[in-house]
């Protein structure tokens, strides 16, 4: 697919230079270079800061001694971008006035701002902010996201249980007692564009916000190919046998840390039979809806979310630019 990393969250060409992660003395150099900025995530929401002139958001880039990361932990390297070094905090201890009811949910609208910052800077939900960031800025918060949360989780050795050291500029942790190595993990999850000669398909989990509909999607199990996963994952969700199956694009989803696969895949069968515990509903949907769907001006159907490769696939899908 041509316009494969044209997704969300990929294809920026980020200089992740991991050559520098074991050079502690190097990494601390870069974090006072006066060019080094650190992004704050507050419960997995980086700090952004509107351009007024632009109408994006940008990245709320502070310097390594701002008073708002006082008491941050989990600093990982993320990179460098042009000559600017690039690193992210945890400053999740940091306690608003206001917790909402929201927080962790589904959509989270809310924002919070920090009492060290001025108020154009506020922790805002990724999912919600990235239609208004650039690729760039995508991929930074997206990869800052998924470590991060992986720093979270994963505080102590799975082989022995101890209590393990970051290491390697924030991209291993090291167990000081059985010595063992851990890395961040990425899960494979396959999305299927299944279409049927004018149709395609799609389908609702439940609990999803009332309209909302997608792509099928599932994770790929151990000794599975990804084809065997498109066709496993269609048939158990939706009852619908699989023949052909294409790749066309990936995306890096840091809710938590998945990298979604997107292929088309031809189905063979039309009839469906939804299995309860993965869907609340499944329909085929011929292109001239899902025009419709896609503009927004469907009556009962809201538009995949923008930013996920399920709006990518199907927009392409819809141009006729799948290959």
């Amino acid at each position: 697919m041509k316009r494969a990393e044209a997704v969300a969250f990929g294809g920026s060409g980020l200089d992740r230079a991991a050559h520098l992660r074991g050079e502690k003395h190097v990494l601390d150099t870069l974090m006072r270079d006066s060019r080094a900025g650190v992004l704050p995530l507050w419960r997995g929401k980086p700090l952004l800061v509107a351009d007024p002139r632009s109408g994006r958001d940008e990245l709320g880039w502070l310097s390594g001694n701002s008073l708002a990361l006082v008491g941050a932990t989990s600093r990982v390297f993320l990179g460098l971008d042009g000559d600017a070094p690039r690193f992210a905090a945890d400053v999740s201890a940091w306690q608003p006035d206001l917790l909402p009811d929201t927080l962790d949910a589904y959509r989270d609208p809310s924002e919070q701002r920090h009492p060290a910052l001025p108020d154009t800077y506020r922790f805002s939900e990724l999912r919600m902010a990235v239609p208004r960031l650039a690729p760039r800025a995508a991929e930074l918060a997206a990869t800052a996201r998924a470590v991060l949360n992986w720093h979270r989780t994963h505080r102590f050795c799975a082989a022995c249980g101890a209590e393990s050291d970051i290491s390697l500029g924030g991209w291993q942790r090291l167990c000081p007692a059985c010595g063992t190595h851990h890395h961040p993990r990425t899960d494979p999850v396959v999305i299927m564009l299944v279409t049927r000669g004018n149709s395609v398909l799609i389908g609702r989990s439940p609990g999803w916000p009332e309209g909302m509909y997608s792509l099928l999607a599932g994770y790929v199990e151990p000794g599975e190919t990804i084809e065997a996963a498109v066709r496993r994952e269609t048939l158990e969700e939706a009852g619908i046998k699989i023949g052909h199956v294409a790749y066309l694009a990936s995306q890096p989803w840091p809710f938590p840390a998945s990298l979604m696969i997107g292929c088309h895949a031809e189905a063979t069968s039309e009839a469906i039979t939804v299995d309860p515990a993965e869907l609340e509903d499944a329909i085929w949907v011929t292109r001239e809806e899902m025009a419709r769907i896609h503009a927004g001006a469907h009556p009962r159907i809201a538009a995949a979310r923008e930013g996920a490769i399920a709006r990518f696939l199907l927009g392409n899908w819809l141009a006729d630019t799948l290959d």
